[in-house]
């Protein structure tokens, strides 16, 4: 049986701009204000409802709880006397988000901490989820959708998705406000940005600084930019914030090209550019295909048998070597990757030769971008 050799490489190749050059790109596309974030919160609780898929008595610490959750209830028993697999214990985590007050829902994320199967139709009893200070900041509670299921019996499982994990939506309920300071002392704020750059931080004091007509904004250092507000703006600070974020600034990017291994995408970035170089390509084939023959005996030893006749299994190997021709192709000056990527699937490169054509031309110099292969 002959080894066929599929080639197969999907190019994806996205020149990330900036944007128009009248509008260019908006500050609050760029970076965030300082202060302004997300906080992580989380909590443990107890999953009640499922169908003999919970945890096993060997999990104490669930055993425990529902003990503990019945002595809220005036059902003192010990966890010793509890023998039930409907209850799993859980943790429940959720993201904060900025400006969330009292009242508010937030979605939360459920997973099974013990030997729990499924957690699918189970509900969480109310949870208290805890912030870093050990300060409860939500509530959680509700029926926890899985989208999958398992069954098993006698060995054999039929399973769908992940079932010991779930999410409740708008399940928690915020108990308390997060401070977020985004004026400093010195009456200032930053803005950070969400990829470093010196120069898109440059940009960014200039264009404030114009659209104020004013020295109010300088860049510290590649990811901070600091803008001075006067007393009358400080008092009308999300009027001023607002003004500062839908300015518009051209952005710069780093060069790089991103190459996907399993995917074979390749995605170029920023004003890639390759000098002059030339690439040989060539291609090497080896089959080995082994036949098993079975070889029997002749008429006559059929008719004298003995302990040495007997049927036999031959192998016959064969191998096969073919070399196709070294294709090549030239590049100049100012070509881009787009054009490398076009050249070799002309030439039916295939993934894996791509990325190492892509490596050896870094290596020689002629690709002017950071590579990375995922």
């Amino acid at each position: 049986m002959r080894h066929a050799t599929l080639y197969c490489l999907i190019t994806v190749l996205l020149v990330l701009t900036g944007g128009s050059a009248s509008a260019g790109i908006r500050i609050k596309d760029l970076g965030r204000v300082d202060g302004v974030r997300d906080n992580m919160i989380v909590g443990y609780g107890i999953v009640t409802g499922l169908t003999g898929t919970g945890d096993s008595t060997r999990s104490r610490a669930t055993l425990q709880s529902v003990a503990n959750a019945l002595m809220e209830f005036g059902v003192n028993v010990n966890a010793a006397q509890l023998n039930s697999r409907n209850v799993a214990a859980v943790l429940v985590s959720a993201t904060l988000p900025p400006f969330a007050r009292p009242g508010d829902k937030i979605d939360v994320n459920v997973s099974s901490l013990g030997d729990a199967r499924s957690l699918a139709g189970g509900s969480l009893l109310m949870a208290p989820l805890y912030g870093p200070d050990r300060k409860v900041y939500a509530l959680a509670q509700g029926q926890l959708a899985t989208g999958s299921y398992s069954y098993e019996i006698n060995g054999n499982l039929a399973q769908k998705n992940h079932p010991t994990a779930g999410v409740i939506s708008g399940g928690a309920l915020i108990e308390a406000n997060v401070s977020m300071r985004i004026l400093g002392e010195d009456g200032t704020i930053r803005i950070l940005l969400f990829n470093p750059d010196y120069t898109t931080a440059s940009r960014i004091a200039t264009g404030v600084n114009q659209n104020f007509q004013a020295d109010v904004a300088k860049a510290l250092d590649a990811g901070r930019v600091e803008i001075r507000l006067a007393p009358k703006d400080a008092e009308q600070i999300v009027e001023f914030v607002s003004r500062v974020e839908s300015i518009g600034v051209e952005p710069d990017q780093r060069a790089r090209v991103i190459v996907n291994e399993r995917t074979g995408t390749v995605v170029s970035g920023g004003d890639v550019r390759l000098s002059r170089v030339s690439v040989a390509y060539g291609d090497l084939r080896v089959s080995i295909v082994t036949d098993y023959l079975v070889s029997q005996p002749s008429d006559a030893a059929l008719f004298r048998p003995g302990p040495s006749i007997r049927t036999a299994v031959v192998p016959q190997t064969r191998v096969d070597v073919k070399e196709s021709t070294a294709n090549s192709i030239s590049l100049s000056d100012g070509a881009t990757v787009a054009d490398l990527v076009a050249a070799l699937n002309h030439i039916k490169t295939n993934t894996r030769d791509v990325i190492a054509i892509l490596q050896s031309i870094k290596r020689a110099g002629a690709l002017h971008a950071e590579l990375i292969v995922q």
